[in-house]
């Protein structure tokens, strides 16, 4: 077996950490604290780490537990996801870069409005791009659950968009 190195294996993935902690949190500097305390959580493990099948699981089953209680400790503010301004093509006139922007922001408040369960699949399969039974190991349900979660998520997703879009609501 190979031998799992902290700053090989394991810090490589605070950027996976730190998104799926700020999925959940909601919480730029919670999402960073989460990620911190992720990384001295394994550390303090490190004897035990030969006995992990996926050290990779194991940190972001961590990260995903402690941003779920951040997240509950703070009832959650819902703030978006990506404050920094998104870079458009200079062919986009402005009304046509604020509508594009605002209906990234209404996507954004959208997942946001999605219970936990869902949030974390849809950013776990289609942010991160991870597999169905990677998914379904991390939170330790079938994989089945994980189609039927995100498959849910998804048509709520696009159901509230379009009534929003067509009706304004």
């Amino acid at each position: 077996m190979q031998e799992i190195s902290f700053r090989n294996d394991i810090l490589p993935l605070k950027d996976k950490l730190f998104r799926l902690a700020l999925r959940i949190t909601l919480d730029r500097a919670e999402a960073e604290d989460v990620v911190q305390d992720t990384l001295i959580k394994v550390w303090n493990r490190r004897d035990e780490w030969a006995q992990f099948d996926s050290i990779e699981a194991y940190c972001l089953t961590v990260a995903r537990n402690l941003a779920i209680d951040r997240s509950q400790k703070m009832e959650a503010q819902h703030i978006g996801l990506t404050p920094e301004t998104q870079e458009m093509p200079d062919a986009l006139t402005p009304d046509r870069q604020l509508e594009d922007s605002e209906r990234l922001k209404l996507v954004h408040q959208l997942v946001n409005e999605l219970p936990e369960k869902q949030r974390t699949i849809l950013q776990l399969r289609d942010i991160e791009g991870k597999s169905y039974k990677e998914i379904a190991d991390l939170l330790q349900v079938t994989e089945e659950q994980v189609k039927v979660n995100l498959f849910r998520a998804r048509q709520r997703i696009k159901l509230k968009y379009n009534e929003i879009e067509t009706y304004g609501l």
